[in-house]
């Protein structure tokens, strides 16, 4: 009976997560190229403000607990285990005082509405997996402009979603990388839960009725640690809270 109601509820989220991505396209253009970053990023935010609200219509809540204080105008590197795409507009919503870029595939930075074009002009970094040289300097980029500007990178270092929750090793060169070239950023460790289950069934019919779940833990400075053992610290954290099933 769940996923007979599935099938209605997709086809009616899939109508208003479109409409989304091609009404903000263009109003993100404006922003951008009329008005400057700030504008873009208001735009940004309320894009994924929609976003997550659209998710609504599967009958998903949302779950986004902050430590009290945390730091403000330093460069921030958020860490997170990944479990499907619709871990990513929280993220932006529920930490956009902290200008939230991506280190993401060069795959995405075309051919999506609104998120190629921020992707491509809001300050986020495309880099070619098949190419670790490229890779590697995109993320120093990122790394030099979080620092420069004080602001926040989201990373994955599973490298790919979850697709039943469970963790998977992190893949540390990139996190690595953006540690020793951002000295001054303080890493957030985040444990996201249940968003795996949106797509229990698959993209047709997407799953509903999910509780997804993000926690932030306690900042870490990095210039406190060794990167191998500050990474290692990271993973634990995130892991640890990580509920299978």
């Amino acid at each position: 009976m769940k996923k007979l109601l599935a099938y209605p509820l997709t086809c009616i989220y899939y109508l208003f997560f479109g409409l989304s991505l091609l009404v903000f396209h263009p109003i993100q253009w404006i922003c951008f190229n009329v008005f400057g970053y700030q504008a873009h990023k208001k735009s940004v935010d309320y894009l994924n403000f929609c976003l997550t609200r659209c998710l609504h219509i599967l009958g998903i809540r949302f779950s986004f607990k902050t430590p009290k204080n945390l730091p403000k105008n330093v460069p921030v590197i958020l860490v997170a285990n990944h479990q499907s795409m619709n871990d990513i507009p929280p993220i932006i919503w529920f930490m956009r005082r902290f200008h939230v870029k991506f280190v993401s595939k060069k795959e995405l930075g075309k051919g999506i509405p609104s998120v190629s074009y921020n992707l491509r002009h809001g300050g986020s970094v495309l880099i070619d997996r098949k190419d670790p040289k490229q890779a590697v300097e995109k993320i120093k980029e990122m790394a030099a402009y979080i620092e420069t500007h004080n602001r926040g990178v989201v990373i994955f270092p599973e490298g790919t979603r979850s697709r039943d929750g469970s963790p998977k090793p992190f893949q540390k060169r990139g996190l690595a990388t953006l540690i020793e070239a951002s000295p001054n950023a303080y890493i957030f460790p985040i444990t996201i839960n249940n968003s795996w289950k949106t797509l229990e069934y698959g993209k047709f019919p997407m799953g509903i009725g999910a509780h997804i779940k993000f926690r932030v833990h306690q900042p870490l400075k990095v210039s406190d640690f060794e990167t191998k053992a500050l990474i290692e610290l990271v993973e634990t954290t995130v892991k640890k809270d990580i509920i299978v099933g």
